[in-house]
């Protein structure tokens, strides 16, 4: 048995539990976390496996259930009234904002030159394929794992029967990153998980492998038959002279260069996928996840017979993104839940609704001290409708527990205010508050101060991730060679979040107003502002289109300023003159009554 060691690490916030950090060994229990010690999981990996346990378990309202492994059936008997699930579900919310857009640089600009027509083909592009894709409701299952265990991971794909990337969400506990000095961006990724015993098909107990890696691109291959009869990926041409795959070119070196369409220089890396099953009892003791016996592997094959057996992508990144909660400390690749800060609070909480629900049954049945009763073999049972008769001198007494009953209460709500305090959700958030008994909007706007740092900070360390995400998805499309994607580029783009507070949009149209017309910002930074106020306004550029096609007053102003006819029609959107129809000018004749030199009236 060894010392108990003092570990300070991303989960480290846990170690206050027995469960969790064993007293002896400071090792989490292994009877409560089975999966965290398998033999192919590596050992670094198993504090993060048996957080992500502890959390879900928090969230799923079962954390009597799982302390009752280590401290038995009376660890069971805990209320848990859901109020983990309450805050995450309202910090998720907060994040995601009312509502999700989707910006490409360029397209919010009053301009027409051909890389913005681009960029707005680009962004419907998008936008339809996050419609087909359900990204809301993708994005709505990562955030809230994200927001419950501290980490979510997104999956990306080409799906040729759909002609679209696919995206997915997988549960962080099957993500296993070989993580680099930087941790950063690993060049290798498994996800792995068990798959159970299927007696009815004769199936063992088997691990299943998915892995993606980054490597040097090799020559062209193709999937035969192998030894046994099984499958296997073989290079195609001659031993000494293999064929290369149409476009890559090799060096003097031996080594394969390609030209990605999203690069500027070729590049020699390129990502392979692996998907394979091994069984259970073929795994070695010494062999964890990054090291299997490749010989006992089973290869999965896809839809069009090809063997996912190192399978080429064609692309130079690994298509999965590691989404952190919040952002990590300095050489950390992982998140923190945001529940971390006050487990403990949520512990009292849960004891203190045991013994409010405990005190309560003595409150709405009373104990009755009873004296001098006549008949001693009457029933003592409080129900209605019962009477008890008494003796001269005898006397009944109630014992009342509702003072201790509402100090109960009193502290159930302190605690759940300690909580989101600790949060920082204020009860104007959480809507345990009336906003109408606030003094004023500007007290209002105090109080959600905590909330609005904390939602810009979980939203920094989301941007980045989700501009990889569009980036991605836009290279998927032109390596899938898609007849809309043929000669594009990738543009940047955002994910932008709507507002997660009710807003003032009269305040706000106010503001803008008075700024725009005292020329202190554009039209197109007064429609942006407009939006995230919550203003009606979907498309920025559509709506500046709409507005100038009415703007007859600036296009008079702008006709005077430079006399040029075409910048007036194109300001107003109107289709560009005809050059063949020439007005033909109206001068004044001879007889015309207007015409100064003509002769007014009769001779």
């Amino acid at each position: 048995m060894g010392l108990r060691q003092f570990i300070i690490d991303a989960w480290g916030w846990l170690n206050f539990k027995p469960i969790y950090a064993d007293p002896t060994t400071g090792d989490p229990n292994r009877r409560a976390f089975p999966g965290a010690f398998a033999t192919w999981v590596p050992e670094e990996d198993t504090r993060r496996l048996a957080a992500y346990t502890v959390l879900a378990a928090y969230d799923g309202g079962q954390a009597g259930e799982l302390a009752e492994v280590r401290d038995g059936a009376d660890a069971r008997e805990r209320r848990e009234y859901g109020d983990p699930a309450a805050f995450i579900d309202a910090i998720t919310s907060d994040v995601l904002g009312d509502e999700q857009r989707i910006v490409v640089d360029g397209t919010e600009q009053d301009d027409t030159t051909t890389e913005d027509e681009e960029a707005r083909a680009v962004q419907e592009d998008l936008l339809t394929w996050a419609e087909d894709e359900q990204l809301a409701m993708r994005m709505q299952q990562a955030e809230r794992k994200a927001v419950g265990l501290g980490d979510a991971v997104y999956r990306l794909s080409w799906e040729p029967d759909k002609r679209r990337p696919v995206v997915r969400v997988v549960d962080p506990g099957f993500y296993f990153p070989v993580l680099a000095d930087d941790g950063e961006f690993p060049s290798r990724v498994h996800f792995a998980w068990e798959v159970a015993e299927d007696r009815r098909r004769g199936l063992k107990p088997r691990l299943r492998r998915i892995t993606y890696e980054l490597g040097p691109i090799r020559p062209a291959t193709v999937t035969s038959p192998g030894a046994g009869g099984r499958a296997a990926r073989t290079f195609l041409g001659d031993q000494d002279d293999p064929m290369l795959v149409p476009g890559d070119a090799a060096d003097e070196q031996g080594a394969i260069w390609r030209q990605y369409a999203w690069n500027d220089e070729p590049s020699r890396i390129t990502c392979y996928l692996t998907d394979a099953t091994w069984l259970l009892e073929d795994l070695e003791r010494h062999s964890d996840i990054d090291n299997l016996p490749m010989n006992k592997a089973v290869y999965a094959q896809r839809a069009d017979g090809e063997l996912l057996d190192g399978l080429d992508l064609l692309i130079d990144f690994v298509p999965v993104l590691h989404l952190p909660n919040s952002v990590p400390g300095a050489e950390e690749h992982w998140g923190k839940a945001s529940l971390a800060a006050v487990l403990q609070v949520l512990d009292e909480l849960a004891a203190s609704d045991t013994d409010a629900a405990r005190a309560s049954a003595t409150t709405g049945i009373p104990i009755l001290s009873v004296s001098g009763l006549q008949d001693g073999r009457s029933s003592l049972q409080v129900e209605p409708g019962v009477v008890f008769k008494l003796a001269d001198g005898g006397r009944m007494d109630v014992v009342n527990t509702a003072p201790q009953l509402a100090q109960l209460l009193t502290t159930v709500e302190t605690l759940r205010d300690r909580a989101a305090v600790n949060l920082r959700l204020p009860a104007v958030a959480l809507g345990t508050h009336d906003p109408a008994q606030m003094p004023s909007g500007y007290a209002l706007k105090i109080s959600l101060g905590p909330l609005d740092k904390l939602v810009a900070s979980m939203r920094l360390a989301r941007r980045h991730k989700y501009q990889l995400l569009l980036r991605f998805v836009q290279r998927l499309y032109i390596a899938g060679q898609h007849p809309d994607w043929v000669g594009r580029k990738v543009h940047p783009a955002n994910l932008v979040f709507g507002a997660y507070t009710p807003t003032d949009r009269m305040g706000v149209l106010e503001e803008v107003a008075t700024a725009y017309a005292a020329r202190l910002i554009s039209l197109e930074t007064a429609l942006r502002m407009l939006a995230e106020g919550g203003w009606p306004i979907e498309d920025v550029s559509v709506e500046i289109d709409r507005i100038q096609a009415r703007a007859f007053d600036q296009a008079a102003a702008l006709a005077d300023a430079t006399g040029d006819a075409e910048a007036v029609r194109d300001y107003l959107g109107m289709k560009p003159a005809d050059p063949e129809k020439v007005p033909v000018p109206v001068l004044p004749g001879p007889e015309d009554p207007t015409d100064p030199e003509s002769d007014a009236g009769p001779q």
